[in-house]
C-alpha cells in the first residue's frame, strides 16, 4: 500500500446524564479522535474516559474546541472577536492537554467544532486568530480543517502542520463548503453513496457538490460524525473498502510531515 489516509471521528460529546454517540465502537474503528473540550460538549468526566479509550485502541488524539454553546452543541453561528477567538482556543486546549499529561499520552491534533469550524473556513480573520492560539500551544500540533478552507490557508502560513479533511457524511457547496445542516440533503445517510464518495475522494481527489458540479479536494483525513446513527457502520465499511483499495489508515502524526 503506498496511499494512505486518515479516518476520523467527533468524540466524547456526552456531558453528565446525557449520552451522545457511541464512541467506544466507533474508537474501534477510526486512527484519530477529535474530543470535544467541554464547551459545547464533554465534561471533565467524559474527557478523561474518551483519553484513555482513544490511548487503549492507538488513536491519535485532537482537540475539539468550539462555541460556549452547549445548548446549541456548538453549532449556532457566534459573534466574537479575533481576540476573543484565540483565548477560547487557548482554554480549549489546555482543558484536553491536561488529561491527555495525566495519561500519559501525546496530543496529535486541533480541529475546531460545528460553528466554528464552518465560520472559520470562510473567515480569514477568524480562522488566523485560531490558528495563533493553536501555535502558542503547541507548534507540533497538526490543524485538521476543511479541504481548501481559509483555516487551511492561515495554518499553512503560520508554519503549522496541515491536514486536510473531507467528510464522508456530509454534502458540499459548489464553493467546497458543507451545506448547512438545515438544509436538505446536508446529511449523507446511505451508506452506499457514502463509501463511494469516500473512495473517489481519496483516489481520484473529486467530489461531486449538491447542485452536481464536480469539484477537486484534497483528503488527507476522512470524517465520520459521532453522533450519526450509522457512524459505526459507515467506518466499518469505509475501512473495509479503503483496504480493499490498497489505501492504508494511518492516524495523522505517521504521515504528517
Amino acid at each position: 500500500m503506498e496511499k494512505f489516509i486518515d479516518l476520523n471521528s467527533d468524540v466524547g460529546e456526552s456531558f453528565g446524564a446525557y449520552k451522545i454517540g457511541i464512541d467506544d465502537e466507533v474508537l474501534k474503528y477510526v486512527s484519530s479522535a477529535n474530543i470535544a473540550c467541554g464547551w459545547h460538549a464533554g465534561d471533565p468526566i467524559v474527557m478523561r474516559k474518551t483519553v484513555e479509550a482513544a490511548t487503549i485502541n492507538g488513536v491519535g488524539i485532537g482537540a475539539h474546541p468550539g462555541f460556549f454553546d452547549i445548548m446549541g452543541f456548538g453549532r449556532r453561528n457566534m459573534i466574537i472577536s479575533p481576540y476573543e477567538a484565540k483565548q477560547y482556543t487557548i482554554y480549549q486546549l489546555g482543558a484536553l492537554y491536561g488529561f491527555v499529561k495525566a495519561t500519559g499520552g501525546e496530543m496529535q491534533h486541533v480541529k475546531p467544532h460545528g460553528a466554528m469550524y464552518n465560520m472559520a473556513a470562510k473567515d480569514a480573520k477568524l480562522a488566523k486568530a485560531i490558528i495563533e492560539g493553536i501555535w502558542e500551544v503547541d507548534r507540533d500540533l497538526i490543524v485538521l480543517g476543511l479541504a481548501g478552507s481559509e483555516m487551511v490557508k492561515a495554518a499553512v502560513e503560520k508554519g503549522l502542520k496541515v491536514a486536510n479533511e473531507v467528510f464522508a457524511d456530509r454534502a458540499y457547496n459548489p464553493d467546497g463548503s458543507l451545506v448547512a445542516r438545515s438544509l436538505p440533503g446536508s446529511m449523507i445517510i446511505n451508506k452506499d453513496i457514502a463509501i463511494s464518495r469516500v473512495i473517489r475522494m481519496v483516489t481520484e481527489g473529486k467530489v461531486t457538490a449538491i447542485n452536481g458540479e464536480e469539484l477537486d479536494i484534497k483528503a488527507d483525513s476522512i470524517c465520520v460524525h459521532g453522533d450519526n446513527p450509522e457512524a459505526v457502520l459507515f467506518v466499518r465499511l469505509i475501512k473495509e473498502e479503503l483496504s480493499k483499495a490498497r489505501i492504508e489508515i494511518k492516524p495523522l502524526h505517521q504521515f504528517i510531515i
